[in-house]
């Protein structure tokens, strides 16, 4: 099936950072509840088996998710600007392609979280006049992002159409 004319997925991939970024934000979430159980099983010899055996059941999955997820990410997360619209290509499991055009833009924001700032990288929030909420473009290089925030609020407001 042929798309109409100038819808197509998006041209940029994210940062290479964004996989250290990504796989940084796995560990956050698997390795806390691993590291308690582990280290009251150790401190607690007699429910060492009942506690070492839900740190491992949730230790091998958690390894899966930190190894796998990332480089699939990096794979599927595009994101490009044209003079009409914000393109962008997201998700691991469930793929999203969002299109927002420019005449719909009402805020650009940028967005550094921790793990985000020890990469050196940022997002890019974009709200539109849509129901399905704003296109996030993450995982670029935080000066890329400070540009592309001034980009599309230059280019939002050249658009003559009222974003409301």
């Amino acid at each position: 099936m042929e798309r109409p004319s100038g819808l197509r997925p998006p041209r940029n991939p994210v940062d290479t950072r964004a996989v250290g970024w990504w796989t940084g934000q796995a560990l956050v979430l698997v390795a806390p509840p691993v590291l308690v159980l582990v280290l009251l099983g150790l401190l607690i010899p007699p429910a060492r088996f009942w506690l070492l055996l839900p740190a491992l059941v949730i230790a091998v999955p958690g390894l899966v998710y930190t190894l796998v997820m990332p480089r699939v990410r990096y794979r599927v997360h595009r994101w490009e600007v044209t003079d009409d619209a914000v393109y962008t290509a997201s998700g691991w499991i469930w793929h999203k392609w969002r299109v927002a055009p420019m005449s719909r833009i009402q805020t650009v924001d940028t967005l550094r979280g921790p793990i985000q700032q020890i990469f050196g990288l940022a997002g890019v929030t974009v709200t539109t006049a849509s129901a399905a909420g704003a296109v996030r473009i993450n995982g670029i290089d935080r000066a890329l992002a400070a540009d592309l925030v001034e980009r599309l609020t230059a280019r939002a407001q050249a658009v003559p159409e009222d974003a409301a």
